[in-house]
């Protein structure tokens, strides 16, 4: 039994955490200051884990080795095993051309460019990071406005600032799966607590939009459809989060935000004219006035459907307790380790959802998906393997990412910083956000940055007195705002809208919400630690 130790440099606890913060350091200086690729400074971090967790907290070489190898498996399985087989659904979709259908449907729900940037950007960006995430929701949004006619440069940042909200519950809520995994917290909580904080986000961001389509004249004459939108995604978000499922979450807010907007009847009243004019100044693509089979539109739809009908089936008791039937619990091999007080860590004994998984249902949605829009057998395998090769990086930063994690979190690292952050005692309830946010805007990731920092926080938490699935919950709320502003986010935009090499103008136009929107959450934060907003929590 390796026990972990909290002051192994000189017994003292601040010399210690400055020695396990390496890792991290090391990941963060060279995607931030050297911009090397993810995976590399994946790779680079998880290295210096392993030599910190041998040379200096004393951890076993065989066990430092197994604790990597769980973070891989648990990356693999059943975190990718999500992303791949979500974004394979969207394939499949741009395959049959049934996704340019859903284009030209949305473009039909209403010709006002401010409500097209709340369906598009915010309701389908939505629902395109509850199924894939990873950059997907911001590249596809931005094709999509400029296809209607949007100026590239409003277009990409209407779709970063959009691409907040869902992000903790993205990829069938692959971020706080991650958050749980790392944390040992149960999913339930810490989606439960997520979900009485994002939401609020949800009932700003539609404002935000319309104000930067078309400044205060937008806010003026089109408030009630952003705040009709915003409140039916965060009440769908909130009730799904809480009494549903996480996996659910985003797409059942952004289902939610678009009826809303289609029932709402001045969300689909015709703009003026010189609204038209003043607010579009790209070239409308020429596509957008052909007329789909009503066929058509059922079937471009269908996939969505079908996710979310899966997924619903799979929370009703009696079929929730068969998939569980085919879970494997076993004890990790060459693992055997207690914390400083001597009790054995939960990752010792290692859990595997063979079926009652995200991934697996996804998978099943696909297959249903490509029965229905008559995708031959071998064309959906060449999709999926086409999906493993385009995902072929980011599997190995996540994967890296997590071994990094496990690493800290089994050799004590993670640990000792985070007795030495609860320093900050009340204080760490408002840092608690910017940390998620600052792993986020380095990363380009929630899950990342979630795998990276939410150990901590709980540590942190637990030492100050404060609530662990508060500040793990923090770490994810505050996480999401880092996005609009991560290189990642900010290339991907770019590159989808025409832009390249102008990053710098972007993020210049988006820091100032990153930032502004972080000062709110940090705020809820402090307010739900209290007695003021304490009554929030679960």
């Amino acid at each position: 039994m390796f026990v972990q130790q909290l002051e192994p440099v000189a017994d003292s606890l601040a010399l210690s955490a400055l020695v396990a913060a390496l890792p991290l350091a090391t990941v963060l200086v060279l995607l931030g200051a050297v911009r090397m690729k993810a995976h590399l400074a994946g790779l680079i971090g998880l290295a210096v884990a392993v030599l910190v967790g041998l040379f200096v907290f004393g951890m076993p070489l065989g066990q430092t080795l197994s604790a990597g190898a769980q973070g891989v498996l648990f990356g693999l399985f059943p975190i990718m095993w999500i992303v791949v087989n979500a974004l394979w659904v969207y394939r499949m979709t741009l395959r049959t051309r049934h996704f340019d259908v859903l284009r030209r449907s949305f473009g039909r729900l209403s010709d006002d460019p401010r409500v097209q940037a709340l369906v598009i950007a915010f309701c389908f960006g939505a629902l395109l990071e509850a199924l894939a995430g990873f950059g997907a929701p911001v590249a596809i949004c931005s094709v999509m406005l400029v296809a209607l006619g949007f100026d590239p440069v409003k277009a990409a940042v209407v779709s970063l600032v959009a691409n907040t909200a869902p992000v903790a519950f993205g990829a069938m809520g692959t971020p706080v799966v991650t958050l749980a995994q790392v944390t040992g917290l149960p999913l339930d909580t810490v989606a439960s607590v997520v979900g009485r904080q994002t939401p609020l986000l949800a009932l700003v961001v539609p404002l935000v939009l319309v104000g930067l389509v078309d400044g205060r004249r937008g806010l003026r004459e089109t408030w009630v459809p952003a705040l009709v939108c915003g409140v039916a995604f965060a009440a769908a978000q909130f009730v799904a989060a809480n009494y549903v499922s996480a996996q659910l979450a985003d797409i059942g807010a952004a289902l939610a935000g678009a009826a809303a907007l289609v029932a709402l009847p001045s969300a689909r009243r015709p703009a003026a004219e010189p609204v038209r004019t003043a607010v579009l100044t790209g070239v409308r693509s020429e596509d957008l006035d052909r007329d789909d089979p009503r066929r058509d539109v059922l079937r471009a739809y269908a996939p969505y459907g079908l996710i979310v009908a899966i997924f619903s089936l799979a929370q009703i008791p009696p079929v929730k307790d068969l998939l569980a039937r085919a879970t494997r619990v076993f004890d990790w091999p060459f693992l055997a380790v207690a914390d400083a007080q001597g009790k054995p860590v939960g990752a010792n004994v290692f859990s595997l959802p063979l079926l009652a998984t995200g991934g697996t249902l996804v998978l099943l949605a696909g297959v249903c998906t490509a029965v229905l829009l008559g995708v031959r057998a071998g064309d959906a395998l060449r999709e999926w393997a086409a999906t493993v090769h385009e995902l072929r990086y980011a599997i190995l930063t996540v994967t890296s990412v997590l071994a990094l994690a496990y690493v800290m979190n089994l050799s004590g690292q993670a640990a000792t910083i985070g007795h030495s952050v609860a320093a900050a005692g009340a204080g760490l309830a408002f840092l608690s956000p910017i940390l998620g946010w600052f792993g986020v805007a380095v990363s380009g990731s929630d899950t990342s940055a979630n795998a990276l920092f939410g150990a901590l926080q709980v540590t942190a938490a637990q030492q100050s007195g404060l609530s662990p699935e508060l500040l793990a919950a923090a770490n994810s709320s505050g996480g999401v705002l880092g996005k609009m502003i991560s290189p990642q986010n900010l290339t991907i935009a770019c590159a989808a809208v025409g832009l390249a090499g102008r990053e710098g103008d972007l993020l210049r136009k988006v820091l100032p919400w990153s930032a502004g929107l972080l000062l709110v959450m940090c705020l809820v934060v402090v307010g739900q630690s209290t007695a003021a907003l304490g009554w929030m929590l679960p």
